[in-house]
């Protein structure tokens, strides 16, 4: 009975260890912890609590704090200053009690003695422009920073301490749990010109005219995020890692020239005061117009106003209800255009303001672009629940506020432009429109974690971009597709096969990479992009990016969430995926090794007989077995050379004819060739195995192993094909799903230059 025993157990061994695993062992190795890259993200993870659940949802004490401003703000358009006194009341739901506040100071980030300036080395760059060599070698430092004149509660004036970007205001009391807070402050500050900057919010100087146009954010001290994560947010603002904020109800007053036109986060409250009665009769129409936008300012009245310099002013006031933030667009000089959009069972405005500058281009595609995006990002995340959403032009600008962004895109002076400049706008568009989605309203730490922004909303972009040219063909009139420059596979290869010096995780501070655009925008993005169309499949993915999205709506996601969420709601585990492409700098590199050919065989063959040997085995002991001998052995027949080798032998027919019942062999096919194919992975992330098998009539086969497969070895592994026709080519990856870094590996036999492997392998590199 034991060597029977023993006897099955020598077999199981045989009959499911690989021959090349079967070699000799070598002289043993220390032990190791687990570094399986299929091993789950306990170190990784924080332990799940009563916040934040292990599903990725928001737990049954989850909280977050409440920010409610009354605001009233002036703009001297003549000496170019903001002034603002607010009321902010602070809504504390955390648990604790709080011993001070802090609040955000951005705009002290161009105070003269900010820091900001000093934080990187470097030596000589190989160029400069004008502005940036003026701006770094010849110039006073832009005297940009808050001007604090007071701060007080009820009872007087509050003792506050700035540090650069960050004020604390100190209570006579703790504001106690379940509390709210009144206090004020008064401020100034002098706006900069953003042109020469590259400012986020300032102005933009018309010399031709003399006219500004103001593009107005961060212009107010800002409650920051006490979060169960990490208490209060109170990093400092140092110019890349963006905001981290609670939501509230904002009341805010902005009083402007009078011949400005304006528009901000928020509903307008008095527009019959601020509108002519010309402007309110094509606002009408503008919300009955779903497929052409309504000029509410035409350019021929923007061109006349900017001729003249109002002294008297007007006060536009808006009310915006549970919004993380807020900004303003104003200036003489804006065309302003309308149209409503279908969102659910809600209309919502698609909004542009623009100077003649930016027209015909901005005229022609801006409000389509917003409309477009709103309904692509909800039919993925959910309904847009603001209403109305607006693209301001402003040049060289990309940035995101509730309801409102600043985007560029401007044509030459003569009206003409190029492909390149349209969907540059067009793109800038549908991605800072998309940025109400994430961060606006599923509303991450952009200051510790710009990617969760950034690149989910590049993501969404990449599909919105798509669905555009679908929506709107001519876009992209002579193109087969819009021509989306991040997302694809293949655009990611030359970063991830980069100088890994200047390479982060993309689970890294914005403030700390090199390439933020590459890091935050692009490579997350992308490894999405490949999540949704190669390891999930779209169904899956859609269902639980959506679950995401409103588990986290109006609420503050942390990474750990969205990857629990992914995996809960889809029932796919993958850890190995995200600690590949976000935890490390690892690249993805899969070929074809060696391929050989086998025949059968009911001989045992020579390493079969060695292994008996060793464990004092005889054929008398073992049941009929069928082998797959190496054609390219010593000693093999040749005649099996001459045809297909299990054509000259009728072992297979022989093993089925004895080990199998009638119904059984006529199930089974009897194939013709047995090949043992090496695939290998010089790179560290694992992924999916896309093979397309190429046979001698022409006719081909794409199998996708799952990326399991390299979870017991993840340098190499092997696949036996069995085919009734001879295999005559291979290649990885076929239509580069994968972003490889390396196809010269992809195929087999390797392919001579100049082949259409070559061309492919140009095009995945760009």
């Amino acid at each position: 009975m034991k060597k029977l025993v023993y006897l099955f157990s020598v077999l199981a061994l045989v009959f499911t260890i690989p021959l090349a695993a079967q070699e000799e062992a070598p002289e043993r190795e220390p032990g190791h912890y687990n570094n399986n890259r299929f091993k789950q993200l306990y170190e990784e993870f924080s332990t799940p609590n009563t916040y934040r659940s292990a599903s990725g949802a928001p737990g049954p004490d989850y909280y977050q704090q409440r920010a409610d401003y009354k605001m009233d703000i002036t703009l001297d358009d003549e000496n170019a200053r903001i002034y603002g006194e607010e009321t902010i009341t602070y809504t504390n739901n955390s648990p604790d009690n709080l011993e001070f506040l802090w609040v955000q100071l951005d705009q002290n980030v161009r105070a003269k003695d900010s820091k900001s300036p000093l934080r990187n080395g470097g030596g000589v760059n190989l160029a400069y422009t004008a502005g940036n060599f003026a701006q770094s070698f010849m110039g006073e430092p832009f005297d940009g920073g808050f001007n604090i004149q007071s701060v007080k509660d009820n009872r007087g004036d509050l003792p506050y301490t700035i540090n650069q970007t960050m004020m604390r205001v100190d209570l006579a009391s703790p504001l106690l749990s379940g509390q709210s807070y009144s206090f004020s402050i008064k401020w100034w500050y002098n706006i900069p010109d953003h042109t020469i900057n590259r400012a986020r919010s300032g102005y933009e100087y018309f010399a031709e005219d003399g006219n500004r146009a103001y593009v107005i954010a961060q212009f107010f001290p800002r409650m920051a995020v006490y979060s169960d994560v990490e208490g209060w947010q109170n990093h400092q603002f140092w110019g890349s890692g963006e905001f981290a904020l609670p939501f509230g109800d904002y009341e805010v007053n902005i009083t402007v020239p009078e011949d400005h036109v304006l528009d901000a986060t928020g509903e307008l409250q008095n527009r019959k005061q601020v509108f002519s009665k010309e402007m309110m009769k094509r606002y009408e129409q503008a919300k009955k117009s779903y497929n052409q936008p309504v000029m509410i300012v035409t350019q021929e009245e923007a061109e006349s106003a900017e001729k003249g310099f109002a002294e008297k002013t007007k006060t536009w006031k808006f009310i915006a209800r549970n919004v993380r933030d807020y900004g303003f667009a104003t200036s003489r000089k804006f065309i302003w255009d309308m149209m409503a959009v279908k969102i659910g069972n809600r209309d919502v405005m698609a909004v542009s303001l623009y100077p003649k500058e930016g027209n015909p281009l901005w005229e022609e595609w801006s409000t389509l672009a917003v409309a477009s995006t709103l309904k692509s990002y909800s039919k993925y995340t959910f309904d847009y629940p603001y209403h109305k959403a607006i693209s301001v032009h402003a040049k060289n600008q990309g940035m995101e506020y509730p309801m409102i962004c600043w985007n560029y895109g401007r044509p030459n002076k003569d009206g003409t432009y190029s492909d390149r400049t349209k969907f540059g706008m067009m793109s800038v568009i549908i991605h800072e429109v998309g940025h109400n989605f994430f961060p606006m309203i599923v509303n991450s730490d952009e200051r510790q974690w710009g990617w969760m922004d950034e690149g989910l909303d590049t993501f969404m972009q990449y599909l919105a971009e798509q669905e555009f040219g679908e929506a709107y063909p001519a876009a992209i009139e002579g193109l087969d597709k819009y021509p989306s420059r991040r997302g694809a596979p293949s655009a990611i290869v030359p970063y991830m096969a980069g100088d890994q010096s200047y390479i982060s995780p993309i689970m890294a501070n914005p403030e700390n990479v090199y390439q933020l655009g590459p890091n935050a925008y692009a490579k997350p993005a992308t490894a999405l992009n490949i999540l949704r169309e190669t390891i999930m499949g779209r169904e899956l993915f859609d269902h639980a990016f959506k679950t995401y999205a409103q588990r986290w709506m109006f609420k503050h996601p942390t990474p750990e969430d969205f990857f629990r969420t992914m995996e809960d709601a889809s029932a796919v585990d993958l850890d190995w995926f995200w600690r590949s492409w976000f935890y490390t700098t690892d690249y993805v590199d899969i070929g074809v090794g060696e391929v050989k050919s086998y025949y059968v065989s009911n001989e045992p063959t020579p390493e079969m007989k060695e292994y008996m040997a060793a464990n004092g085995l005889t054929e008398a002991d073992l049941p009929p077995l069928v082998y797959l001998a190496d054609l390219n052995a010593e000693n093999v027949d040749p005649n099996l050379t001459a045809a297909a080798p299990s054509e000259n032998s009728s072992t297979l027919k022989e093993f089925m004819m004895d080990n199998m019942t009638e119904a059984e062999r006529a199930e089974v096919k009897e194939p013709k060739y047995f090949y043992e194919i090496s695939f290998e992975k010089p790179g560290g992330i694992p992924m999916p195995l896309i093979v397309e098998y190429t046979y001698e009539d022409g006719s081909t086969e794409t199998v996708t192993y799952p990326p399991e497969i390299w979870r017991k070895n993840d340098a190499q592994v092997r696949r036996v094909v069995s085919s009734d026709k001879k295999l005559t080519a291979i290649i990885v990856d076929p239509k580069a799903e994968t972003a490889d870094i390396d196809t010269t590996n992809n195929s087999w036999p390797k392919k001579e230059e100049g082949s259409e492997f070559d061309a492919l392998k140009a095009q995945i590199k760009g």
